[in-house]
């Protein structure tokens, strides 16, 4: 009888766990990513010395987004992708780079609307991970 007495509060305890909220670690660092898992601007973490070659940098134009990384384009070293989201995580854009490409520029047609909309550039390096740059169009 003992045992299935642990059992009930056990199987309880579970499931009580299961639907508690959790804490967000972005709440803890006050950031919208976890700290050193993605880098921004406003946190670039480990890498705060790569901020300026490693963010990425949009421009519009005649209904594009131009994303460009100012890093070096080396065998060793580069940026791998660039990506374009809006603010409900679908993808407008995604461009690969090769260490063989002169330079990480990548250009994206905006969907219709989105003046005064919220999108998110990324560009992930090889060797100083994933950069968020949020962009007000």
């Amino acid at each position: 009888m003992n045992s299935r007495r642990k059992f009930m509060v056990m199987s309880a305890a579970a499931s009580a766990a299961v639907f508690m909220p959790v804490a967000n670690a972005s709440a803890e660092t006050g950031s919208s990513y976890p700290s050193n898992v993605v880098y921004t601007s406003k946190d670039p973490g480990v890498w705060a010395k790569k901020a300026a070659t490693h963010l990425p940098q949009v421009e519009v134009e005649n209904g594009k987004a131009i994303i460009r990384t100012l890093h070096p384009m080396t065998k060793e070293h580069y940026i791998v992708r660039h990506t374009l989201i809006d603010d409900k995580g679908n993808v407008v854009g995604a461009k690969t780079f090769s260490n063989t490409d002169e330079k990480a520029v990548s250009s994206f047609d905006l969907p219709a609307g989105s003046k005064g909309k919220k999108y998110f550039a990324t560009s992930f390096c090889n060797k100083h991970d994933f950069w968020v740059s949020p962009v007000n169009l």
